[in-house]
C-alpha cells in the first residue's frame, strides 16, 4: 500500500492548484516554478512510484565531506557505489570517495542484506535523515534501483555534467520498494536503422533511470542483419550493409555485442536478442541463396513493407542455419531468453509455420535458453517455459485475444506490448512529425492509463510477467529522434511494470511526470512536450 500521508488524488489536486496561472481551454496546467525550489523533493514523488513511502523528519544534505560507504568485500556493491559517485560528482563538485562502511560514519551507506527476503531480487529500502542516507537491498540489483530513487530525490540539476550550486538535499523518511513485475523491458530496433554501440549504451543509461531491466535488441529483419555469425559471415557483411532508405547500415562484431551485454549488465539490464523468423528475413535470404526455396537470392531491401519474406521451411539447410545462428548467439548471451520473432509470417503457410516454430523452439532449448516469441507463436504450440509477447490492439479480434489467453491459462507467460498503448514509434498526435499511425495515436495518457494485470480478457494476472515498450525505427535514425519518441512515454510504461496497481492514477502521475521535465532536460533529452502534462513554467534551471 502506498502510505503517503496525503492521498494520491488529493496530492495531485493540491499540486495542480499550485500551478501558475489559469490554463487555456483544453490545455494542461503547468506546475508552478515554486515546485522546483530549493526545498527537498517530497519523499516518493518520483517515477516509478514506490510501493511504500513513510515521509518524516529533517532531510539529509550532501556536502563536500560526504562519503559513499559500502560493505567491505562486496565487489558488486562497490561497483554500484562507484556508479553513484559518477552520477553525483560532475554536478556537485564534491569528491564523494567510495570507502569501506566501517571507515566512516554518516554519508550514503549502501549495504547488502541477503537474508532480507521481503525485498526480493530487485527491491530496496531507503532511509534518510540528518545523519545520512542508507540504502539496503538483498542483492546488488536492488541497490542499483535504490540509487535511481536517490538520484530522483535530489534536484534535477544533479544530472548536469558541470558544477551547479545545489543545495543537494534528500527529504527525510523511508521508502520500501519492490517491483510489481519481474520483466520490465524496452525494445530497440537496430535493424531498420542501425544504431552504434555508443548509441545503444546511451539508451541503456536512459532506461536505467526508470528501473527498466530488459533490453530487447531486434537484431534482424528484412532491411538489415546486425550481428556477426562466424559460420554465416555474409549475414552481417552483406545482409547488414544497408538500412531503410539506403545508406551504409552496419553490424555488431561479436566483441561489440559482448560490450553491449557487459554495459547493460552494469546497469542491471539483461539483453534479450531477437532473430526474427521465419518472416522478416529478407536480409538473410539476400545473403545466402540456399535459404530460398528456389535457390535465388532476392535483392537487399530498403523499404518498409512487411510480410513478404520467408525462410524455406522445407529446406534442411534452413535448420542448419537456425542451429548455427542460435548456437553462436546463445554463447554470446548470458541472459535466459532468446527471442525468435514469429510475427507477420504472411508468406509462410500455417502448417509450415507450426512445423518451423516447433523446430526453432527445440533448437533454442538445445542451447540452454528459453524462448520468447511475438504472440503469433500461440498459433503454434509455445514450448514449456516460453514467453509470448502480445503486440495486438485494444480492438484486436476477440478470437486472437482468446488464443493468447488460452496459452496463458495453460502456463505460457505473457509480456504485454499492446501497439496502441506502448509502441513508442506511434505518433503522439496528428501534429507529431515522426512516427506511424497504423495503431492509432498514442499520447502520454493512453500509454500510461491501463492495467497490465487486467488488460487481456481471460488472462490471470499471475500469467503476466511484465511489460515492454518497443521502439521500431523505420522512421527513426538519430538519437534526437529516439529521445523524442521514447520520452515522456517510456517512464510511464516503466511505472506500469514497477509500481503497485494501487498507485496508478493519471492525475497524480501527470504531476510527477511534469516534474521529470527538468531532469530529462538536464540529461540532454529533448522530450515531447505533451499538452496533457503540466510541464513547469519558466526557464528550465541551468538550461
Amino acid at each position: 500500500m502506498h502510505r503517503l500521508r496525503t492521498s494520491p488524488r488529493l496530492l495531485g489536486a493540491l499540486l495542480l492548484l499550485a500551478a501558475a496561472g489559469a490554463p487555456a481551454a483544453g490545455a494542461a496546467p503547468s506546475v508552478a516554478s515554486a515546485t522546483l525550489s530549493s526545498a527537498p523533493r517530497p519523499l516518493g514523488r518520483i517515477v516509478p512510484a514506490p510501493a511504500s513511502v513513510t515521509p518524516g523528519g529533517p532531510p539529509y544534505t550532501l556536502t563536500a565531506a560526504t562519503r559513499i560507504r559500502v560493505d567491505r568485500g562486496h565487489r558488486a556493491a562497490r561497483a554500484v557505489g562507484d556508479y553513484l559517485a559518477g552520477v553525483l560528482r560532475p554536478s556537485t563538485g564534491f569528491p564523494l570517495p567510495v570507502v569501506d562502511a566501517a571507515a566512516a560514519r554518516g554519508g550514503i551507506l549502501l549495504r547488502l542484506r541477503p537474508a532480507d527476503a521481503a525485498l526480493g531480487d530487485e527491491g530496496y529500502r531507503l532511509e534518510s535523515g540528518p545523519g545520512g542516507v542508507t540504502l539496503t537491498a538483498r542483492g546488488p540489483a536492488g541497490l542499483f534501483h535504490g540509487v535511481q530513487t536517490l538520484r530522483q530525490q535530489l534536484p534535477a540539476e544533479v544530472e548536469r555534467d558541470t558544477v551547479r550550486p545545489g543545495p543537494w538535499t534528500v527529504a527525510g523518511g523511508a521508502v520500501t520498494d519492490v517491483p510489481r513485475f519481474a520483466y520490465r523491458g524496452a525494445m530497440l530496433d537496430v535493424s531498420r536503422h542501425f544504431f552504434t554501440v555508443a548509441q545503444v549504451k546511451r539508451y541503456i543509461d536512459r532506461l536505467a533511470v526508470y528501473k527498466i531491466n530488459k533490453l530487447h535488441l531486434h537484431l534482424s529483419d528484412d532491411q538489415g542483419w546486425r550481428i556477426a555469425v562466424d559460420s554465416w559471415p555474409r549475414l552481417a557483411t552483406h545482409g547488414g550493409s544497408t538500412q531503410v532508405g539506403g545508406g551504409p547500415g552496419g553490424h555488431y562484431t561479436k566483441d561489440d555485442y559482448r560490450e553491449i551485454v557487459r554495459y547493460a549488465a552494469s546497469r542491471y539490464q539483461e539483453v534479450v536478442p531477437e532473430i526474427d523468423m521465419p518472416g522478416h528475413s529478407n536480409a538473410a535470404l539476400a545473403s545466402y541463396p540456399g535459404l530460398n526455396c528456389d535457390g535465388v537470392a532476392p535483392p537487399l531491401y530498403t523499404g518498409t513493407s512487411v510480410g513478404f519474406s520467408s525462410l524455406c521451411v522445407a529446406e534442411p539447410r534452413t535448420y542448419d542455419f537456425v542451429d548455427d545462428v542460435i548456437r553462436e548467439l546463445a554463447a554470446l548471451t548470458p541472459g535466459r531468453h532468446l527471442h525468435i520473432g514469429g510475427d507477420e509470417a504472411h508468406s509462410t503457410g500455417h502448417a509450415d509455420y507450426v512445423a518451423f516454430m516447433d523446430r526453432a523452439q527445440r533448437i533454442v532449448a538445445k542451447y540452454g535458453k528459453s524462448v520468447i516469441g511475438w504472440h503469433q507463436l500461440t498459433g503454434a504450440v509455445p514450448a514449456p517455459g516460453a514467453l509470448v509477447q502480445y503486440w495486438g490492439l485494444d480492438r484486436s479480434p476477440a478470437a486472437e485475444k482468446e488464443r493468447v489467453a488460452l496459452a496463458a491459462r495453460n502456463g505460457t507467460g505473457l509480456v504485454l506490448s499492446p501497439a496502441d498503448r506502448v509502441y513508442l514509434d506511434m505518433k503522439y498526435t496528428a501534429d507529431t512529425p515522426l512516427g506511424h499511425t497504423w495503431a492509432g495515436y498514442v499520447d502520454v495518457r493512453r500509454s500510461y492509463d491501463w492495467d497490465p494485470g487486467a488488460y487481456l480478457p481471460g488472462v490471470p494476472e499471475s500469467a503476466v510477467r511484465g511489460v515492454e515498450a518497443p521502439l521500431w525505427t523505420e522512421r527513426i535514425a538519430t538519437d534526437a529522434q529516439l529521445d523524442r519518441m521514447a520520452f515522456p512515454r517510456l517512464p510511464g510504461v516503466a511505472e506500469l511494470g514497477w509500481s503497485p496497481a494501487a498507485t496508478h492514477d493519471w492525475e497524480t502521475y501527470r504531476v510527477r511526470l511534469a516534474e521529470q521535465g527538468p531532469r530529462l532536460a538536464a540529461l540532454g533529452i529533448d522530450y515531447h512536450r505533451s499538452s496533457q502534462v503540466p510541464w513547469p513554467v519558466g526557464p528550465v534551471p541551468g538550461g
